[in-house]
């Protein structure tokens, strides 16, 4: 069982002069429960090399046992630190695709052509995508092969306004994974603020935020086991 995990290259917050990346807890927990289903799995990034890391969510009210795990563990570290380049990937090579969220890829794989062609390459192979948090903000320009928007009519979940209300960068990033779900089509539900909520859709799965990664994970590994 071969599992990509695709990971933000942007390090960025707008024009806020602070910077942005990938949440490390959505990296970390996936990583793990993944590796525990007997995956093998490899990291990309559009530019290669190692991905930017959010500040904050290494800070200590944001760290868990699984952050702390994957800090501490050489194996994951250097993986990190080489991700492969997305546009090297492709499709044919594995079983599944992940994209963990945190801001940065709202900024760059939402617009990189080679994630979009990689998540519809994907699913028209029968394979699994799952994305959580912000990630669900990639599949904006993804599209079915009629050329319907790929969540137009489809169960998801992602960030929620509110959430990024209570983090006060509604104004800050490009555009809201709710609002931006619900404009392409998709029936966007969600559970509590920082609850876990994981909503499935035939081969897509989507979870609302950090506390949700694991449960993406879990899902996508029963997908993989179902198939």
């Amino acid at each position: 069982m071969k599992v990509l995990i695709v990971l933000t290259s942007h390090d960025q917050l707008g024009e806020t002069g602070h910077k942005t990346g990938f949440w490390l807890e959505e990296l970390a927990a996936p990583y793990y429960a993944l590796k525990q289903a007997g995956a093998q799995i490899t990291l990309a990034s559009p530019k290669g090399g190692r991905p930017p890391l959010d500040p904050k969510s290494n800070e200590p009210d944001f760290q868990t046992d699984e952050t702390r795990r994957f800090e501490a563990d050489p194996e994951a570290m250097g993986a990190l630190a080489q991700s492969v380049l997305l546009a090297a990937v492709k499709a044919e090579n594995f079983d599944a695709v992940f994209y963990p969220g945190g801001h940065g890829p709202l900024w760059d794989l939402a617009e990189d052509s080679h994630s979009i062609a990689l998540i519809e390459d994907f699913l028209a192979a029968q394979k699994p995508v799952a994305l959580v948090c912000h990630a669900p903000g990639v599949l904006r320009h993804v599209r079915k092969p009629d050329g319907q928007p790929l969540v137009a009519g489809r169960k998801v979940t992602g960030f929620t306004n509110s959430e990024e209300a209570a983090v006060e960068l509604t104004d800050v990033v490009p555009f809201l994974v709710e609002d931006e779900l619900k404009a392409k089509g998709g029936q966007f539900s969600s559970g509590p603020d920082w609850h876990s909520h994981v909503v499935r859709d035939g081969l897509l799965i989507t979870g609302q935020n950090p506390a949700s990664s694991a449960a993406t994970a879990e899902a996508l590994t029963q997908a993989l086991q179902a198939a």
